[in-house]
């Protein structure tokens, strides 16, 4: 990063925001180890906005590979050793229930007795059990699961790269055969490729070289950064296409405001790791204007509505938890590269609101998201897509972030 603290006037501010973010990291994986783990070896499914347990709820892949991370991350920024556990068990738990031991990768879910439910191989899901993995081997420094990120790695480069367009086809069936149908759900576009699935892929594969400094991977980062810079992002406007076909023909209109900010310091972070100068350069410029592009979406409470339709200007005026997370950490970002103090007041009120009406001051944790008037969204509090990952890694890159420009 480049910039760092020359105005004495943002140095009690940032030390409060620190504090806060520190705490509310405590507080976060506190509920999920309270709430979180079952009788026997895992952890429950699906938990509601009241903290009552569905105890039939399926487990994803997703769940237990971002649990896996945030609790690595955890241990490595605090030392305390109970976050360790929570990793350990979440390892465990992948090995011993999601791998497919025939067909290599891992199942998409299983039951909650960690029988196998759908055997499918969802790219997305596997990009988080790399980004986990990686993350557990820089906390313990286990090599099988180093070992087992790179095995995910090799078999997504092997059966998902497309070598001809670019870029990663979007799901399989359990013997690595395309399928029809490759949405992660159902309010998705079924395109063989998607803005979503490249993010997290290039997410997983920066963590990965952080551990394993190799030219295939360094490659592979690098034509990720590409596809991004040529075929996602539009140059004119600075968002991101959704949903494209094989050839990358644009299938959608919509804008995700939320991955348009997290996109922007994913990118910056990748470039970065790859430690090409003339890399950095370009993306420095790219993700500066991507913040800038995501304003619109800033309301005057300081809250990040959800999406929009460029064809139809139709909003979805919804102010889930996770842009407000991640627009904690673009808007740092953008802080930390231009020195603009405009992008930490946008940051700091991303976390003021988050904090007045997202997080659960009662029960714990952060609720799913408000509606347009304000109401709470009847959601669950964690489950197949909520987890303790953009929460908590906004805490962690927050204080990070401001300790390194208290430097």
């Amino acid at each position: 990063m480049i910039v760092r603290l020359t105005d004495s006037s943002v140095k009690e501010p940032l030390q409060r925001y620190r504090s806060q973010a520190e705490a509310e990291l405590a507080s976060v994986l506190d509920w999920w180890m309270q709430y979180i783990p079952d009788d026997e070896d895992g952890f429950h499914g699906e938990i509601d906005r009241y903290n009552k347990l569905k105890a039939d709820a399926p487990r994803g892949l997703v769940l237990y590979s971002r649990i896996l991370w945030t609790f690595s991350a955890a241990y490595i920024h605090t030392r305390n050793r109970e976050y360790l556990f929570m990793a350990e068990r979440a390892y465990r738990y992948l090995i011993k229930h999601f791998q497919d031991t025939v067909n290599g990768g891992m199942y998409w879910s299983v039951d909650r007795h960690g029988q196998k439910l759908i055997d499918r191989k969802q790219v997305y899901g596997i990009a988080f059990c790399i980004y986990g993995m990686s993350e557990y081997y820089q906390a313990t420094f286990n090599e099988q699961a180093r070992d087992k990120a790179i095995e995910l790695f090799l078999l997504l480069e092997q059966h998902s790269r497309d070598k001809k367009e670019g870029g990663y086809f979007e799901a399989f069936a359990a013997n690595w055969q395309l399928v029809p149908d490759v949405r992660l759900s159902e309010k998705d576009a079924n395109e063989k490729k998607t803005m979503n699935t490249h993010l997290h892929v290039l997410e997983a594969y920066t963590n990965l070289y952080r551990i394993w400094k190799n030219e295939v991977l360094a490659e592979a980062l690098h034509s990720l950064l590409v596809v991004f810079k040529k075929r996602i992002i539009d140059t004119a406007t600075h968002h991101q296409g959704l949903f494209f076909a094989e050839n990358w023909e644009l299938r959608s209109s919509v804008i995700s405001y939320g991955h348009d900010i997290e996109a922007s310091w994913l990118l910056y972070e990748a470039s970065e790791m790859l430690g090409n100068p003339e890399v950095l350069h370009i993306y420095k410029d790219i993700v500066v204007k991507m913040a800038i592009a995501v304003l619109p979406a800033i309301d005057n409470d300081g809250g990040m509505w959800y999406e929009s339709e460029t064809r139809t200007g139709y909003w979805v005026k919804e102010k889930h938890w996770w842009p407000q997370a991640e627009a904690m950490v673009g808007f740092m970002n953008a802080y930390q590269l231009t020195g603009d103090k405009i992008y930490l007041k946008y940051s700091q009120r991303s976390w003021d609101f988050a904090r007045q009406y997202i997080c659960d001051k009662e029960n714990g944790e952060w609720h799913w998201g408000v509606d347009e008037y304000g109401n709470m969204m009847e959601k669950e509090k964690a489950g197949f897509w909520k987890c303790p990952y953009h929460n908590g890694r906004a805490c962690m890159e927050i204080s990070k972030r401001i300790s390194a420009i208290l430097q």
